[in-house]
């Protein structure tokens, strides 16, 4: 069975994720960005920084970025409830319990886990997707290095950590391994469009490039098209707030219930009605006569 990423998520009636649940965050530094095989921005990540709440220990590698087209709000590789989003950030982990190396962990079974943070837009910028992304201008084409420096990794996180979906998949680059194991939080962090004066999005989606020939192509949608979830069970830490259901199951699920009630009544009515009649068949009509009185 064939186990790619990404998947559909969907928080409806979900399987509970084992408690425990997640993970340390990180409060130290980058050292390192740069443009990997022409397939988007990456950042190196010390060892230092790990997971916990898994089966075994994940050590940080390394993250990176998936985005769209120019202008484009759909960028993400996941989808929750069928809605992708302007950017996706992945936090890529090994197993070093088992493990010595990203490399060599990479075609092992769950030998690595990744966090999966879909980026949205918002009208605040966000300081640290800007410290990051204002240093892009250093490294526009494959393979340039420039220095970034220390941030808190923590704070490219959304909100609500406890609140995240988690199933086994795989890388969505070549070799594209299906030894992943994906964590992809619910919210959703935010930048800026910055449609005026320039924006986190407008950066991504307009200071990389795939070529250094001339003319030179922007690195623009970078991100890999949904896979078949092929029986996979997806977990979720939560159970959706509001509606279980879209607009037209909403509909579908009034009109069932109207219908029933109807059916319910007539039902009701016919069975009165025969209870009704029974009983008049049943009734016995009383007949007085006077009595004729003889008299002495």
């Amino acid at each position: 069975m064939k186990l790619h990423t990404p998947v559909p998520l969907v928080p409806k009636l979900p399987v509970p994720a084992s408690s425990g649940d997640t993970m340390l965050f990180f409060s130290l530094l980058l050292e390192v960005i740069w443009i990997l095989a022409a397939e988007g921005v990456q950042l190196s990540l010390p060892p230092t920084m790990y997971l916990e709440g898994l089966p075994r220990k994940y050590v940080a590698a390394q993250l990176h970025l998936h985005w769209g087209e120019t202008g484009s709000l759909r960028g993400s590789e996941h989808q929750i409830n069928g809605e992708a989003t302007a950017a996706e950030l992945h936090i890529v982990h090994y197993d070093s319990d088992s493990y010595d190396s990203l490399g060599e962990a990479a075609p092992k079974p769950q030998g690595l886990a990744v966090l999966g943070i879909l980026i949205e837009v918002g009208e605040a910028k966000n300081p640290v997707y800007e410290h990051i992304l204002s240093h892009l201008h250093e490294i526009r084409h494959k393979d340039q290095k420039t220095s970034v420096p220390p941030f808190n990794v923590g704070e490219l996180l959304p909100p609500q950590l406890n609140q995240f979906f988690r199933y086994n998949g795989s890388l969505t680059t070549p070799p594209c391994y299906q030894s992943v194991l994906w964590t992809v939080f619910n919210r959703r962090a935010q930048i800026s469009m910055g449609q005026v004066s320039g924006g986190e999005l407008e950066e991504l989606q307009e200071t990389l490039f795939s070529t250094e020939e001339e003319p030179s192509k922007l690195l623009v949608r970078n991100y890999r098209a949904p896979q078949p979830l092929n029986q996979r069970t997806v977990f979720a830490s939560f159970i959706q707030v509001g509606s279980l259901y879209t607009t037209g199951e909403m509909l579908s699920l009034g009109v069932g219930i109207l219908v029933g009630c109807l059916c319910l009544l007539l039902a009701v009515y016919f069975i009165a009605r025969k209870i009704r009649k029974k009983r008049l068949g049943n009734r016995k009509t009383v007949v007085f006569t006077s009595a004729r009185t003889t008299e002495a």
